[in-house]
């Protein structure tokens, strides 16, 4: 089976958020991608870590539970490479971090206030792991890529945006624009493509068959150089939602192979 990194820059991590399973456990998310390839995932606070068990993917698991979770991860060859979207209390931040170090993750995906930024950013150059602000829709703080543009001015490089381009698309922002506002900041992204464009309701469909012009989101990317995450985040036919992820997956490496 070809894996889902063939075809695709070298620099670019095309993976899954652990979410789009959100109805399976942690380790049936890990079978499912496993089955179709994918080397990366992005876990989310909350899911059941394994099939059996009652134990999540909290940013307070134990020593235990985050062994559960390597061991896991080793069996289904998958990389842990993003987490969230977390915004836990001033007091709690370490605590995040600490659960990203002992993972090997490199960007944790969160929606923090305004005024924990130092805390945050002290955060990132000590332990030297990347912190992505979050674009949820209209009315979320981060809606508009102005805000963590000019939240991110003079800020260590360690921080910046997990672009959710489909929570763009909702909010009425053109993606293109918005990452070109945001070129160099970029670590990570959500992927999607929705059925409607400025309509808070509307559903994901395979990339390429909707409104978010997924294919010049790439192209874009590839011109600003970018290096990092690309999380598959399918919040729609949450049952069998996989055949739709692979789908994608496959029209990202067409694109991508023409670069």
């Amino acid at each position: 089976m070809a894996q889902a990194q063939s075809s695709i820059p070298e620099d670019w991590k095309l993976g899954s958020q652990a979410y789009t399973f959100r109805l399976f456990s942690f380790e049936e998310a890990l079978e499912k991608l496993n089955s179709i390839g994918v080397k990366y995932v992005e876990l989310y606070p909350g899911q059941k870590i394994s099939k059996t068990g009652e134990a999540t993917t909290a940013f307070t698991a134990s020593v235990q539970e985050l062994n559960l979770i390597k061991s896991l991860l080793a069996k289904y060859d998958i990389q842990a490479v993003a987490y969230g979207v977390v915004s836990p209390n001033d007091e709690d931040w370490p605590k995040v971090f600490a659960f990203a170090k002992a993972l090997g993750i490199e960007v944790i995906t969160t929606e923090p206030r305004a005024n924990q930024l130092d805390l945050v950013e002290k955060l990132c150059e000590e332990h030297q792991i990347k912190v992505a602000l979050h674009n949820h829709p209209v009315p979320s703080f981060y809606w508009h890529p102005e805000v963590p543009a000019r939240l991110l001015e003079g800020r260590s490089p360690l921080m910046g945006v997990c672009a959710d381009i489909g929570h763009w698309i909702r909010s009425g922002v053109d993606p293109i624009d918005a990452l070109q506002r945001l070129e160099g900041r970029i670590h990570s992204l959500h992927m999607k493509d929705l059925n409607a464009r400025g309509v808070r309701s509307a559903h994901d469909v395979p990339w390429g068959t909707g409104t978010c012009n997924v294919a010049g989101v790439l192209h874009e990317l590839h011109r600003q150089g970018f290096k990092g995450v690309f999380s598959a985040e399918y919040e729609h036919n949450w049952e069998n939602s996989l055949p739709e992820v692979k789908e994608s997956m496959e029209y990202f490496k067409r694109v991508s192979a023409q670069f």
